[in-house]
Order: C-alpha cells, then sequence, then structure tokens
C-alpha cells in the first residue's frame, strides 16, 4: 500500500477516480501535484490531490466519471416470511452461514453488542476499516496494532482486526483500544438483520447466525464534493471511492480468511445513466463473477418521489417542457439528463418569471453558465455527447441558488431516431422533498449500483400483507435490464440499534425500520447460508452469482395472477427454504 505526505480522508484533500490505463495520461497537467494514489480494483485507480492546487471542480476539466458521485443510506416474522427461520429446524440445511463472510458498507457497528458475540464472548467480526479515525486529520492513517499477518493496510482511517476486538472486549475500558462507534445505527441493525445472534428473550435472531461479519465505516462526504453536488447541509453523503475501496477492503478480507463472501450494499444514488455503468458499477460486476463472490444491492427507495422524467419526444416535434417544481428555501441541485443512445438533444430554459433562454447549441469542451435578470439563479450546463461509460449523451445542469416555483427546461431534439430520453433528480434527502418533476414516470428508479447487471438487486415488500413497499424503487434498467432480481422483507422490521448514551437499561436497544436496505440485509445472509451449505460444506463448489440467483429466483414466492418478472417484485420475494428444496430435488 504506497503511504501518503498527507492524510487522504482530509478535507484539503480532493479525490478523483481513473481507470487504471489512462490514470496518468489524463491527468498531465496535475501530475506534479499527485500526493499518492492507491488501486480499488484492477481497472480503477484513486488519485488525491492537494485541493488548493487544482482547477474547480467542472465537467469540462475532468471526466464525468471521474468526480466521485454521492451516495445516501436505503432505509422476526420477517425471517419467517423470507424462508430463513424454517431452514434453521432442517438439520441437512442448518448451516446458518457459517464458513462465510458477510461484508457491509455502512455506518459503522456496535462491535460491544452481545449479538455479535460468539457462545463464549468472544467477537464474530472479522474485521472494521473505520474510515473517519486517525489520530490527526492531517496526518496519513494510523498504523494497525495488530501483527502484519493479520492486518489489512489501509491509506486512511483505521482497520481493526478481530484481535483487536476481543482484547478491547475483554477490557473495562474497550473504545480505547478499539474507538470505532455507529453513532448513527445503521451499520449495526443491517448486520443485525443479516448477521445477528439470538437475543438472550429468544425474540430476534438474524438470517445468518453463525457468519462472520466485515464491516467498513464510511466517513462522510467531503465538503467540496457536497457544494459541487449542492446537497442539503444535513443529508448524509459518502463518496464513492470510499466506497469501492471499501469492496477492494472487505474481497482482501474474505481472501484472507479464505471464506466466501456476501457483500450488501444498502447505498444508493442517482447519478449515473442507470445501466451498472458507473465506476462503482463496474467493479462490482467484475467482482461479481467470481466464484464464491455475491454482490447483493439494495434497489433504492425512490418511487413516489417524483425525481424521475421519462420523455417521449415524437417526430415532427420540435421540443417539450421538462417542469421542475423547486421548493423554497432550496439550496441548489443538479440534474442529469440521458439520452437515448442514438439521440442528440439541446436546452433552453423558462425561468418561474417568464424569462427565456433560448435553445443553447451543442458545444464540445465547453461550459455554459446562464444568469438571469429576475432571478439570482445560476445554471450551469455541461453537454457530454459520448459519455465514455454509457455512449448516451449526458447533459448536466447545476441550478444554484434557484428561485422556488415551476422552472421549465425546454428540450429540443438535435439528431432523432425514437425521442426517448430520462431525466433523474437528486435522491431523497439531497434536495428538499418538494422539488419534483410535475410529470414523473415511477419505473427507471432503482438506484445505482443497483442497476448493474450482475450484482443482486433487492427491492423491499411487506411480509404481513405481501404488498410492495411504498417507496420501494421500480424496475427496469434504462436498458430493460431484469431489475430489482427479487423483493425481501423491509417493512417495519425488528432488529438491533445503538443503546442511548448513557446506556438506560441493561436490555438489548431495539428499533424498526423499513426500506430497501432492509431488504437486502435480509437477502445478504440468505445468500451467506447459501454458500455455506454450496461452497463450505461442499455441495457446490462452484457457486457463483449467476447460480445463486438462479437459487433464489427458482424457489420464490409468486402471487396467482401476476405477471414475473415485473417491475416492482422482479422474479418474486425471496424464500430460502423453498429454494433449498428446489436445489436438494
Amino acid at each position: 500500500m504506497p503511504s501518503c505526505s498527507i492524510n487522504p480522508a482530509s478535507e484539503e484533500v480532493a479525490d478523483f477516480i481513473y481507470r487504471s490505463s489512462s490514470a496518468y495520461t489524463s491527468m498531465d497537467q496535475l501530475e506534479n501535484y499527485i500526493l499518492c494514489h492507491e488501486s480499488a480494483s484492477r481497472e480503477y485507480e484513486i488519485l488525491y490531490f492537494p485541493l488548493v492546487s487544482i482547477p474547480p471542480l467542472s465537467l469540462v476539466t475532468y471526466y464525468y466519471y471521474s468526480i466521485p458521485k454521492l451516495y445516501t443510506l436505503l432505509d422476526t416474522s420477517s425471517m419467517e416470511a423470507a424462508g430463513i427461520l424454517p431452514i434453521f429446524q432442517q438439520p441437512a440445511l442448518n448451516n446458518r452461514g457459517e464458513g462465510v463472510l458477510i461484508g457491509l458498507i455502512d455506518t459503522g457497528i456496535d462491535y460491544q453488542n452481545p449479538l455479535f458475540k460468539n457462545l463464549d464472548g468472544t467477537t464474530r467480526i472479522a474485521g472494521i476499516w473505520d474510515q473517519t479515525l486517525s489520530a490527526d486529520p492531517s496526518q496519513p492513517a494510523s498504523a494497525s496494532k495488530g501483527s502484519r499477518e493479520d492486518t489489512i493496510e489501509v491509506l486512511y482511517g483505521t482497520a481493526f482486526t478481530s484481535r483487536q476486538i476481543n482484547e478491547a472486549l475483554r477490557s473495562d475500558r474497550p473504545l480505547d483500544i478499539v474507538p470505532s462507534i455507529d453513532a448513527e445505527g445503521h451499520g449495526t441493525f443491517m448486520a443485525g438483520i443479516a448477521a445477528g445472534g439470538q437475543s438472550p428473550s429468544g425474540d430476534f435472531i438474524g438470517a445468518a447466525p453463525k457468519a462472520a461479519i466485515g464491516m467498513v465505516k464510511l466517513k462522510p462526504a467531503k465538503k467540496y464534493l457536497r457544494d459541487f453536488f449542492l446537497i442539503q447541509e444535513d443529508a448524509s453523503a459518502y463518496q464513492e471511492n470510499d466506497i469501492m475501496t471499501g469492496v477492494r477492503y472487505l474481497t482482501e478480507l474474505a481472501h484472507r480468511l479464505h471464506m466466501p463472501l456476501a457483500l450488501c450494499i444498502s447505498l444508493g444514488s442517482n447519478s449515473g445513466s442507470h445501466e451498472g455503468t458507473t465506476p462503482l458499477g463496474q467493479i462490482l460486476q467484475a467482482s461479481s463473477q467470481s466464484i464464491g463472490t455475491i454482490n447483493i444491492i439494495a434497489g433504492g427507495n425512490e418511487t413516489g418521489l417524483s425525481h424521475h422524467y421519462l420523455g417521449n419526444l415524437p417526430s415532427g416535434q420540435n421540443s417539450e417542457d421538462v417542469e421542475i417544481r423547486v421548493a423554497e428555501g432550496e439550496r441548489g441541485f443538479v440534474t442529469e439528463f440521458w439520452s437515448n443512445i442514438t439521440d442528440l438533444y439541446t436546452v433552453g430554459f423558462i425561468s418561474p418569471s417568464g424569462e427565456i433562454i433560448s435553445r443553447i447549441p451543442l458545444t464540445l469542451g465547453r461550459e455554459t453558465k446562464i444568469s438571469f435578470l429576475l432571478e439570482p439563479t445560476i445554471i450551469t450546463i455541461n453537454y457530454l455527447p459520448n459519455e465514455s461509460g454509457s455512449g448516451r449523451q449526458l447533459i448536466f445542469f447545476r441550478f444554484e441558488n434557484p428561485t422556488a416555483g415551476v422552472w421549465r427546461i425546454r428540450v429540443y431534439n438535435s439528431l432523432y431516431l425514437n425521442g426517448r430520453y430520462h431525466m433523474w433528480l437528486p435522491v431523497e434527502s439531497f434536495c428538499k422533498p418538494e422539488t419534483i418533476f410535475l410529470r414523473p414516470n415511477p419505473d427507471t428508479t432503482i438506484t445505482n449500483p443497483g442497476n448493474a447487471r450482475f450484482p443482486l438487486t433487492i427491492s423491499a415488500y411487506n411480509h404481513v400483507d405481501g404488498s410492495i413497499y411504498l417507496h420501494s424503487s421500480r424496475g427496469f434498467t434504462i436498458i430493460e435490464q431484469i431489475k430489482p432480481d427479487l423483493a425481501a422483507p423491509g417493512v417495519n422490521v425488528y432488529g438491533p440499534t445503538v443503546p442511548p448514551v448513557p446506556a438506560s437499561t441493561e436490555e438489548l436497544p431495539m428499533t424498526r425500520k423499513s426500506g430497501s436496505s432492509v431488504s437486502a440485509a435480509h437477502a445478504a445472509g440468505a445468500v451467506a447460508n447459501l454458500l455455506s451449505w454450496g461452497l463450505v460444506a461442499g455441495n457446490d463448489m462452484t457457486m457463483s452469482t449467476s447460480s445463486v440467483r438462479g437459487y433464489l429466483v427458482r424457489g420464490a414466492k409468486r402471487t396467482p395472477g401476476y405477471e414475473y418478472p415485473n417491475r416492482e417484485f422482479g422474479y418474486g420475494t425471496l424464500d430460502l427454504y423453498q429454494s433449498f428444496l428446489d436445489l436438494r430435488e
């Protein structure tokens, strides 16, 4: 692992994502300023620069994909409905995830919670990489106290081993040894659903209670990126490159442990073409094709929030208006326009006061800033006729200090084949709830990286009445790839949270959560049980994402009268017990 003269997690450092083959040739003018770099995969590298030494963020200066996109969190009858508890009653199937690592990239984990301990009091957590921890934010990452044999070196934050966690658990002051905490509780909940043990009262058990756990605690997104994407100040936001390096850490952890990996990502973004071509989507695509590595992705909670617009400009019609209602007090927001691969478009604007901005010509390598006479708003527009990941035209808008009211983006067709295009506003919490498309489309709302082809993408349903969760994102992808793959319980699900400070009771703190992140955690535990049966117990030594998908799809519950696959449930609802019965027949 290369060293760095300054902690890459510092707010004074700018992060960029580059394809390894072109990482330096594309940055010739900045090469002398590189502080350090690290590999996120065979294809992608993360480059770090002093923020004061680089030009401001712009799609003219940098590739679209090189600027890290921002992701947000996607928030036990449920185990019974998912067909998980029934397999615990079958001796031949009762692996409970043993010998498998469940990896999570989230807000951290309360490692002192008894649900994550063995019967002898030792930890079931194989490793924690806390990206937020460093003795001095201006200094490089702190060195792990573990031996070199059990330590995974990281460029920022601190990685803790199971040996260190056990040492902390034996101590009267555990946080002096392993000072990693989960202040929000989201990661602890996800880990509990996926891999928690049985509670002392017997009212809770996770999906794979014997699996090992790996946790990456993400650091918050840096201010310069939050400002570029104009997200709400109180929004939880995490950087794409931090998630990518988290995938690398968990993959290496599983490799060192000689364990299969069920990797659960409960984060999502509306940035990107929604066909799996983002850098994060690409590394998940690649790792999903390895035997014993299964990536499980939350589908998102964007249905009903009016953040997606589907355009269909008829032949012979010169233009159409896309209306966005902007909320009072909106700081700003970005919007992305993605064309069909054959078409090209240009745009103009009409402000809430009626001021008209004429059609802006299609130009390469230029950025257009528009100021208004009657509003304080500034709109920045970038035309990318051939975005490198998808080959589609991308029009990238930044609305700074937008006046409240109805804004009209006038879309003009410049090269016509079928007239279809898509637009997305930011995900929930990145802009105000009242900032919406006035004529939204509920489909194609799966968040990235859930649109990548090979990972398992999971939507959320109510296991009590069988209905889809109100906000569970709907498929399919922009290229009509079947997403989500399956639905799993994700409404009002019971699970662990972090204790109040100071703890007011000795009972385990529990709560209820809803969302596709919860359903992804159920699926991750189910996948761990399958991997334990197949790869660890030797019943199927060729388990890949494709074969696991096949097992789960064939065993899924399907309601009579519904057509499958569909945009809400994919191929049906998760039923691990039936999947085991099918594979044993």
